[in-house]
């Protein structure tokens, strides 16, 4: 494979550089991911070329470089669509790209839209309500315990050990908070007791894949995933393969969600268990982590013993597959 990828990504200690603040670049990357991606991809034989944020690939553009494939790995940094800039840039060029497109890269991170769609396709997700102001939260009528988050974060921002709320007055201080943290509406949920599964998927439409599901166990049974626990997850969290029947039917309902949702080349569909042990999908994660061995879905292929460099060159494969295929234009595939 002799290829030029481009590589798109957003590091932490750029945007701090550009004026971002701490809890903004949260969820970016360090330089160790970056820089395992960089080495996987020039052990499959690209020529890979770093061009880091959106802004510098709106330069080089610009400028006229191209690429015979870019790895994008950028999340942005501000609003509902970040996700979906790179994508949208180079779809605009006619420049082939990893991960999915513009259109689901922008639903999956808006949780309620997702959420919408999850409805329409038949898949169960806990009961919701989107609350906008904090006035709004008294118009809730879901019964407690519930869940909040912001509706359009990943990572788990938002999420800590108050985010599971059991009166009125805890839900109206917990909106407010994150509404004036986030400046997004917020997520409020039908709180899920049962066992937690992420489901690591690779491959686009009729050809993706479950790898199989990870299964996080928390120290206190009624505690939820959150950036602060994946810290310092040795204390409180333990993570294994998920068992039969769990396994199957995560697996079923992550592919479902999967390609109803348009998802291409590799990501994660985290489920969780209402207390008659039902599944139910929570999100999807189209641009999923890969810090070796600490993401989730490394954690899992690691338990599965598939190596870092199988896992990134499958992502690359189902992407230049998709792009030597004949376009679909209703889909944008080949891009």
């Amino acid at each position: 494979m002799s290829l030029e990828v481009g590589f798109t990504y957003d590091l932490r200690e750029d945007h701090l550089r550009l004026g971002a603040s701490e809890e903004d670049v949260a969820e970016l990357d360090t330089p160790d991911s970056i820089d395992a991606i960089d080495e996987a991809l020039t052990a499959l034989g690209c020529r890979v070329a770093r061009i880091g944020h959106v802004r510098n690939l709106v330069a080089a553009l610009a400028a006229g470089r191209r690429w015979d494939l870019v790895f994008n790995f950028a999340e942005g940094i501000r609003g509902f669509g970040r996700e979906a800039q790179v994508p949208a840039l180079l779809e605009a060029y006619d420049v082939p790209y990893t991960f999915s497109d513009a259109l689901t890269s922008a639903l999956t991170l808006h949780k309620a839209m997702c959420k919408h769609v999850l409805r329409g396709l038949g898949l169960p997700t806990p009961d919701f309500a989107l609350v906008a102001a904090p006035e709004e939260a008294s118009q809730v009528s879901l019964p407690f315990p519930l869940f909040v988050k912001p509706v359009a974060e990943g990572s788990s921002k938002g999420v800590h050990h108050h985010s599971r709320v059991t009166t009125d007055a805890d839900l109206r201080e917990a909106c407010a908070d994150l509404i004036a943290r986030f400046r997004q509406p917020v997520l409020v949920e039908t709180f899920l007791p049962g066992r937690e599964v992420t489901v690591g998927i690779v491959g686009t439409g009729l050809r993706a894949e479950a790898l199989g599901g990870l299964e996080t166990a928390f120290a206190q049974p009624d505690l939820s995933y959150a950036s602060s626990a994946k810290a310092a997850f040795e204390s409180w969290l333990d993570y294994r393969l998920a068992d039969e029947p769990l396994a199957s039917e995560a697996a079923r309902l992550a592919l479902a969600a999967w390609r109803g949702l348009g998802c291409r080349d590799g990501g994660r569909v985290d489920l969780r268990c209402d207390a008659e042990g039902r599944l139910h999908v929570l999100e999807i994660n189209p641009l999923p982590g890969l810090r070796p061995s600490f993401s989730d879905l490394c954690v899992l292929c690691d338990l599965k013993g598939v190596p870092y460099l199988e896992l990134i060159g499958r992502i690359l494969s189902s992407a230049l597959e998709r792009v030597a295929a004949p376009r679909d234009p209703m889909r944008g595939d080949g891009c």
